[in-house]
């Protein structure tokens, strides 16, 4: 009797962490604006005010990065109302010659929207084809990056370029190949990398020293 009771118990407490791990894919409330006052918390409804949906600023100049790249993102982050709602929006500036380096997005399917110049975007699928799809968008086109595939953005135009990018995720997250290769932290032995990437060793332990993706 004793036995059974305790597996009842255990069966329970399994469940129960079961649970606890699972999530669902979509918001369980209309909204859950992010509470300051601590991490994870919705803001008590009372307080909740349309300002916690929008900023305003999103097309104000920023200055340019080392690869002529000026984004601004409207996300969680920066937007409460944006919390749980899965949703990252950005606005990005390119000065000519501007690009952005290869990189993926692990958690998001990408849309890009071009508002301005001329930008050409591609895209490479995964082992064994590594096929690349690339094309030259022009004001008022757009296009989509599938989920997580390693990606190519670039100005093509003779002046500035300008687009938005929506994402799928709350944290769609950005890894940028060369930064998350070259500029790890600790460092990634050179001797592989060099045999990674068919280079010196001497080529690989100066890219290492390079400042990346700021």
């Amino acid at each position: 009797m004793a036995s059974s009771a305790i597996l009842c118990i255990t069966l329970a407490l399994i469940n129960s962490i079961c649970i606890s791990l699972a999530f669902d894919t979509r918001p369980l409330l209309d909204i859950c604006v992010t509470d300051p006052t601590g991490i994870g918390k919705c803001k008590d409804p009372k307080f909740v005010t349309a300002n916690d949906f929008s900023m305003t600023g999103l097309d104000r100049p920023r200055p340019f990065n080392s690869y002529g790249v000026a984004p601004v993102f409207a996300s969680a982050a920066t937007i409460p109302g944006f919390n749980t709602m899965g949703q990252t929006f950005i606005r990005v500036e390119f000065a000519p010659n501007g690009f952005l380096p290869p990189h993926t997005h692990p958690r998001a399917s990408e849309i890009i929207y071009v508002l301005e110049g001329t930008m050409e975007v591609g895209f490479v699928t995964s082992y064994p084809d590594y096929k690349y799809y690339s094309k030259v968008l022009n004001k008022g086109d757009v296009t989509i990056i599938p989920f997580g595939l390693i990606h190519t953005v670039r100005n093509v135009a003779r002046g500035k370029s300008v687009i938005t990018a929506s994402f799928n995720s709350q944290n769609p997250g950005f890894i940028f190949v060369p930064d998350s290769v070259f500029a790890a932290k600790p460092a990634i032995n050179s001797t592989y990398l060099a045999g990674a990437f068919k280079l010196y060793e001497k080529t690989v332990k100066d890219l290492q020293t390079k400042m990346w993706f700021i």
